[in-house]
């Protein structure tokens, strides 16, 4: 069946009739099926100037607590580590060179990939470039003004940060209470310097702990998602250009607020002092996912990236939120069926990691086939895939997001429709405007680390 001639259709009664078959609201699961989440009242007040009404989409949307059990929906099980950022992704593949996690040959073309991810299509350098002038220290960070401006009204000076962030251009922000243990244990300095040294000389401790973050959210793109195939050569142009994004963003709120008296770092994919996942569960702007240590938003799904903002500017925090996503990710598991590097968990339920509950992800595996993949450049499948990320706006899809996040048998309704209509399985080349460079992909079979 064609969807958009199926839309075209007017079927609408036809779809919601088959919704009607979800009588009764599940018991929204948490991250473990014996634990109960507690509920609490919408924030209170206008969410910003620009968007009175904070835009969350047509899932069903409530505010949970954040406290030392729960982060969100989040079930926090023993003590929280705080991670070095060594110990994360891409830099694990660049420690491969050295030998120290067993790379048993695969490392080293893993690392000739990495060192030549941007260069191998030209809008990635483009994007990079001029990225790297934002990553410098002085500009995430840096003294306030010795004259603070007072803050009689917390609440107000929230909906003013709201605003700046939208006016400059955020797809979504919000506050959260930072979480102590999404702090990094450690920072690196210079990623590639790992390869020919010792991590310890490549690290310096991460001493900053502030009360409050600010999560900023940009899409990456819905019509070039839908033209990709997920992992061709626009996959690492849509992440960069979704990261400077957020990463230009951060740097003028923390800016900003430095010229309040305040202390603020912004931390984004460029410099980056946080785990920023758990801090945009903490400022409501997503759940955790069956993508391990990533967040999904009830209207963008992970089709975003982030940046935040940690600051002490007394501002009023919004609420964690839960829209189902617990049960929907038990039940959907899309993203580990498509998932080239097979990095993602099939598992039924959550299990411990450093002390809370998550789906894991094999964060080696998927940085390995994304700084490896010859067929483009990284790799952004789980997004092209995920039932959350890949529609456009209409009233079928809104009434399908919002079933879906009513239970175990909506997350199995819309994961069907979604299988139906072959979301995330299609390329549509009307929306397929970049150019491709196949003889660029290959990785070239020696480097010499200067």
């Amino acid at each position: 069946m064609n969807r958009r001639n199926f839309l075209k259709a007017g079927a609408a009664a036809t779809f919601l009739g088959a919704a009607g078959i979800l009588k009764t609201p599940g018991k929204f699961a948490s991250a473990a099926n014996n634990f109960t989440v507690q509920y609490a009242a919408a924030p209170k007040g206008q969410w910003s100037k620009i968007h009175p009404v904070h835009d969350m989409g047509s899932a069903a949307v409530r505010y949970v607590e954040h406290n030392d059990q729960w982060l969100g929906t989040t079930k926090i099980v023993g003590k929280i580590k705080n991670m070095s950022e060594a110990e994360h992704g891409t830099a694990l593949v660049v420690r491969h060179q050295l030998g120290e996690l067993g790379a048993n040959g695969v490392g080293d073309k893993a690392f000739r990939g990495y060192l030549t991810q941007i260069s191998r299509h030209p809008l990635n350098t483009a994007i990079g470039q001029a990225a790297a002038l934002i990553a410098k220290p002085e500009v995430v960070a840096g003294k306030p003004n010795p004259d603070k401006l007072a803050i009689p009204d917390p609440a107000q000076m929230s909906m003013h940060i709201k605003d700046l962030g939208y006016f400059l251009h955020a797809d979504d922000i919000a506050i959260g209470k930072m979480p102590e243990y999404a702090y990094y244990s450690y920072h690196y300095l210079n990623l590639k310097e790992m390869a020919k040294k010792p991590v310890e000389e490549c690290i310096e401790p991460v001493t900053e702990r502030l009360p409050y973050v600010i999560g900023i959210l940009k899409d990456q793109h819905l019509e070039t998602m839908l033209g990709s195939t997920g992992y061709d050569g626009i996959s690492d142009a849509q992440s960069y250009n979704a990261y400077a994004a957020t990463a230009f963003i951060s740097v003028i709120i923390a800016n900003y607020i430095r010229r309040l008296g305040y202390n603020a770092r912004a931390s984004h994919a460029f410099n980056n002092i946080v785990a920023v996942t758990p801090c945009l569960v903490a400022a409501g702007l997503g759940e955790m996912c069956r993508t391990g240590n990533t967040s999904l938003h009830p209207r963008l799904g992970f089709r975003h990236k982030a940046a935040v903002v940690t600051t002490d500017l007394p501002l009023a925090p919004d609420k964690p939120i839960d829209f189902g996503l617990q049960d929907f990710c038990r039940v959907c598991k899309k993203c580990a069926e498509e998932c080239p590097g097979q990095a993602i968990s099939h598992d039924a339920d959550p299990v411990e990691y450093n002390g809370y509950l998550r789906w894991n992800v094999n964060t080696l595996k998927c940085s390995i086939f994304r700084v490896s993949n010859e067929e483009g450049v990284s790799c952004g499948r789980c997004m092209k895939v995920c039932p959350w990320d890949s529609k456009e706006d209409s009233w079928f899809h809104q009434a399908g997001t919002w079933i879906g996040s009513q239970n175990s048998a909506g997350a199995s309704l819309l994961r069907s429709i979604d299988d139906m209509f072959g979301y995330g399985t299609e390329q549509i080349l009307d929306y397929k405007w970049w150019l491709e460079y196949p003889e660029m992909y290959k990785i070239p079979e020696t480097i010499v680390l200067k």
